[in-house]
């Protein structure tokens, strides 16, 4: 079952996300995603098999961000895809059926793309500006979620 509420960790200076994810638990979040930019690949790993340590002893499901090939490595309950991000028909292959493919939505043409190669769910945004992306879609605003919606 995908949860209404989802945790996405994200580099805070001076904390680790092993210390979000373990706060969030704490706090009763029942799905984590490990959303980790700028780091290497082994950097990445390392952290997510941390967190996974976290994660599947309570039972919480964890997403992992972008990286197909880490979500496999640690046996976490699946992946949410960005836009530039592998295919989530090629994800869908490499992790099986019973892994949770998630996608990120911008436009109505992304929602039916989303739609078409069986995503388990979407993400819609951005609804406000962030700085935790380096080549952000144009912001939706309420109006914009809005209007997709309908």
């Amino acid at each position: 079952m995908i949860d209404k509420l989802h945790y996405l960790t994200q580099d805070i200076p001076g904390t680790t996300h092993q210390q979000l994810v373990r706060e969030a638990i704490e706090g009763g979040v029942q799905w984590v995603q490990l959303r980790i930019k700028m780091r290497t690949r082994a950097e990445c790993l390392a952290i997510a098999r941390e967190v996974a340590g976290l994660c599947k002893p309570v039972g919480i499901t964890l997403i992992i961000n972008d990286h197909v090939d880490i979500a496999k490595a640690i046996g976490a309950s699946g992946v949410h895809l960005g836009k530039e991000d592998m295919d989530p028909v090629e994800a869908r292959k490499i992790l099986g059926d019973h892994a949770i493919i998630g996608g990120t939505a911008n436009t109505l043409e992304d929602i039916r793309r989303l739609e078409r190669s069986g995503v388990d769910y979407i993400g819609l945004g951005p609804y406000r500006y962030t700085d935790t992306k380096s080549r952000l879609s144009p912001l939706l605003g309420l109006s914009g979620i809005r209007s997709l919606m309908d």
